[in-house]
């Protein structure tokens, strides 16, 4: 069970075209995305249920590695939803979303196979103390370095600042500490509520009906926090007023470890690109609401600097175009490859890690599932 436990990058930006084998890098919109080989494989409803993997603490990562984590997939009971599922499983309500396209994430169904995004590339950004990484709401925790530049890394889902309450990018540190927070309600928020016809107190002590939950990590950014919170549908999801929100066991456990002064970089990529034993991945994000750069010319940045990262010439470097294609359509928010001789999207999939079904049955029709429709009201 999952849920109970869990060097800087060089880029360059240099926008180019991929001519090995003929394949020229396009646009998403201009590139005609077909079936390509294997496109019906699926994982094998009758392969042996292993053990979850707990990828959310991976620890002595050597230096040069890009992507860390394995994919794994699971087949649903009728009772499954996925806010039982991501909590299960240590991931967010619409990243379990976004990885499953054409899942009903209300009621998937008995033995419908639900890959869990537990695999990623990681943001290119130091490895150093906290990353947040806002289109993926992902938090990297990385920590135990040693003298050849290898590393540990915690990962978390999170919750963040809804459209108009943007959680920023920046440089911060920890400043301090605190269980059992007190939550002084900012004036705006305040406003907001009211007019809303749900009035809020000045202060709000500590208990259920406190949204910073049981532990609070205040950052040099003046107003805003990582926190637990009292509505753990919400992570995964944007739903706060700014701040940053984990599961309460996975804040718990960070709390535990981080110090004052730690570094926290808080990033927006909503496209990776990075090496996994030779193959080149790319992992698309659905960008912010409020992010109007182009997605396409994002990918050949990524891409460029994960081809110079690995001193390779763009111009021998076979890339298939229409895999590049289909991870910027379906922004599926999981590392897929796209080297020109890699198994094809479906292929890479069915092979995920078959595991076990541990997600508690609902005990009193669903009330996950309600406080999730109600934060996407």
């Amino acid at each position: 069970m999952i849920s109970s436990t869990r060097a800087a990058f060089a880029g360059a930006a240099a926008v180019f075209a991929l001519t090995a084998s003929g394949c020229v890098f396009v646009p998403v919109e201009e590139a005609v995305v077909d079936a390509s080989p294997g496109a019906s494989a699926s994982p094998d409803p009758a392969a042996p249920r292993l053990p979850a993997l707990d990828t959310s603490r991976i620890e002595a990562v050597p230096a040069s590695t890009e992507v860390v984590g394995e994919m794994q997939v699971l087949f649903t009971r009728y009772e499954n939803t996925f806010t039982a599922i991501a909590r299960e499983y240590g991931v967010g309500y619409e990243e379990l979303r976004h990885a499953n396209p054409g899942v009903d994430h209300w009621l998937p169904g008995e033995d419908t196979p639900v890959y869990l995004p537990t695999r990623s590339i990681l943001p290119a950004a130091p490895r150093d103390g906290i990353v947040i990484n806002l289109p993926s709401m992902r938090l990297y925790y990385f920590s135990d370095h040693t003298e050849d530049g290898g590393f540990s890394v915690t990962t978390h889902p999170i919750g963040i600042g809804r459209q108009g309450w943007a959680t920023p990018t920046g440089t911060a540190k920890v400043t301090q500490k605190a269980r059992d927070p007190v939550w002084y309600v900012p004036a705006s928020v305040r406003k907001e509520h009211e007019e809303k016809g749900d009035p809020l107190p000045s202060v709000v002590q500590p208990g259920p009906d406190n949204p910073l939950g049981r532990h609070a990590i205040g950052l040099s950014m003046p107003g805003y926090l990582i926190h637990g919170t009292n509505k753990p549908a919400g992570v995964g999801m944007r739903v706060s007023h700014g701040c940053i929100r984990l599961y309460p066991e996975d804040i718990e456990a960070l709390f535990e470890r981080v110090a004052s002064g730690t570094a926290v970089e808080i990033v927006d990529q909503p496209v990776l690109a990075g090496w996994s034993d030779g193959v080149l991945y790319l992992e698309a994000h659905r960008p912010l609401e409020e992010d109007e750069r182009d997605m396409s010319a994002e990918a050949q940045k990524a891409i460029a600097a994960a081809l110079e990262r690995a001193g390779r010439d763009p111009q021998t470097v076979e890339l298939d175009r229409e895999a590049i294609a289909a991870v910027l359509k379906e922004q599926r928010g999981i590392p897929l490859p796209i080297g020109g001789s890699a198994a094809s999207h479906a292929e890479y999939l069915a092979a995920s890690r078959v595991v076990e079904n541990t997600v508690p049955l609902p005990e009193d029709g669903g009330d996950a599932a309600s406080e999730t429709a109600a934060l996407l009201d």
